[in-house]
């Protein structure tokens, strides 16, 4: 066995605040996510370009910001969901471990909100675990059909006995998310919600981490201070016992 430290972050495209208050948070989150020291991290609306942010901003990083939210030694895996009239956002993956192949799937339900799932294979001590991010809907009935739709990609793109990490802003705080996804085997830490929205009073859970062919250990959110200036989201931070036998 091994700990496997999966974590999921909003990130809000790395700025917050409104109109000329806005500000520039990306160059923290790059500080929290080393903090992490996590084997994956799973991270929504991720920005690529936004041309208008770059001549706003003069700290704006050159980068993409899944590659510049990468610590030193990680890959990072980038995938859009929504593009618009300034640049693109979408879904990313960054991790310590060989990322083995990759993929992208549009989850939009109608033409207000782009949504798409992101999948890589990741090998982790010579296991190849499958990750899923993902960013649900904000209307309930759009998100009962990305969730059917996520039930069936997991039946057509992954083997049925691979490990399985499912991790995203689901936009539901209800139990929903977790009686859905269990009839696929996927499991998150049982117990009380762990609250991430809003940052700076957090209330509910719309985050999750769930995993199959894992056994989950803990779940936790860190709370107060700069946690709840960099995002609206808090991250939520799971860890997970990974059996250690080769595909």
């Amino acid at each position: 066995m091994t700990t496997v430290r999966v974590v999921t972050y909003n990130i809000h495209k790395g700025v917050q605040g409104i109109g000329p208050r806005r500000r520039l948070e990306i160059h923290n989150l790059g500080h929290a996510v080393e903090q992490f020291d996590a084997d994956i991290v799973c991270l929504q609306e991720v920005r690529k370009l936004h041309r208008r942010e770059e001549q706003y901003f003069t700290q704006w990083p050159v980068l993409p910001q899944a590659d510049f939210l990468a610590p030193e030694g990680y890959a990072a895996v980038y995938r859009t969901n929504a593009v618009t009239r300034h640049g693109e956002h979408g879904n990313a993956m960054l991790t310590r471990w060989p990322v083995l192949s990759h993929q992208h799937e549009d989850m939009s339900d109608h033409r207000f909100e782009q949504r798409g799932l992101l999948h890589a294979e990741v090998q982790v001590h010579g296991v190849s675990v499958h990750v899923l991010v993902v960013h649900l809907g904000l209307i309930r009935a759009s998100r009962v059909r990305q969730l059917a739709q996520l039930l069936r990609f997991l039946v057509r793109e992954l083997p049925f006995d691979a490990p399985v990490v499912v991790a995203g802003d689901f936009n539901d705080s209800s139990n929903f998310v977790r009686r859905a996804l269990a009839a696929s085997g996927l499991q998150s830490v049982m117990g009380p919600a762990v609250p991430t929205f809003p940052s700076r009073l957090p209330l509910v859970q719309l985050d999750h981490v769930l995993a199959r062919g894992m056994t989950p250990l803990s779940l936790s959110a860190p709370r107060g201070g700069i946690w709840g200036r960099m995002s609206d989201h808090l991250p939520l931070i799971a860890e997970f016992e990974l059996p250690l036998v080769a595909n």
